[in-house]
């Protein structure tokens, strides 16, 4: 790869534990250099170092080094919770680049907390819509894409569950594919230890994450890009 990560530091995860002890500006502002150098920055080589990975192995992935990560600062406007800061690092990276697109790969940077995600987290509606009727039209496949991805240890996870079945989907009562019409989100994740973070091998590890989780992207992917063609 021709971004060379090269790990987290210990200041990395040592920031991180302060900000959640001292979640206020007076302790943040006279350390936000050490939150860019030590947080910001490889982040941003990381994220480089993923995506040209990805490219490399015909992965549709890629990001920003800058504007695919999450900002630090919590929007406290509407909020009972004025803290003002978050008290993880993030990044998100899709097909087109733009945290915002379908289909994401999420890197959660924290200390003892930290983990990899990847699928749909709530779709939108019309795309959720489309889900649930492919689900319908063919629920064997679903069903074996569910099974292959618990043989990989990557159980899909339905995000908030409805009570009931969607309207138009009631005549799946009692089906096996029932359960699945009441998820509205279909995400993968797994765990990564403080350790993982220090490696120089963090990017192999983010991007042998995200080619398993292949198949659900490409799920999802294909209906999105039939809503295209047919809008």
């Amino acid at each position: 790869m021709a971004n060379r990560f090269t790990g987290f530091g210990p200041q990395a995860l040592a920031f991180l534990r302060g900000l959640k002890a001292n979640n206020e500006a007076a302790w943040f502002k006279p350390r936000k250099a050490i939150y860019e150098a030590e947080i910001k920055a490889p982040f941003a080589t990381l994220i480089a170092a993923v995506a040209d990975g990805a490219q490399e192995c015909g992965l549709p992935l890629t990001g920003d080094p800058v504007r695919s990560q999450f900002r630090i600062y919590r929007d406290i406007r509407f909020s009972h919770d004025k803290r003002p800061y978050k008290l993880a690092a993030s990044a998100a990276l899709t097909r087109g680049g733009s945290r915002d697109d379908p289909g994401v790969l999420y890197i959660h940077i924290e200390p003892d907390a930290s983990f990899l995600a990847c699928g749909f987290w709530q779709p939108p509606p019309q795309l959720l819509e489309a889900w649930r009727k492919q689900m319908m039209r063919e629920p064997k496949r679903f069903l074996s894409l569910l099974r292959a991805l618990e043989k990989k240890d990557l159980p899909v996870k339905g995000g908030e569950l409805r009570k009931k079945l969607p309207r138009g989907f009631e005549t799946a009562r009692g089906e096996p594919i029932a359960p699945y019409l009441l998820w509205n989100s279909f995400v993968l994740d797994r765990p990564m230890q403080d350790s993982d973070l220090q490696s120089p091998d963090l990017p192999k590890r983010v991007l042998a994450f995200a080619q398993a989780c292949r198949p659900l992207l490409d799920y999802g992917w294909a209906l999105v890009d039939g809503a295209k063609r047919t809008a």
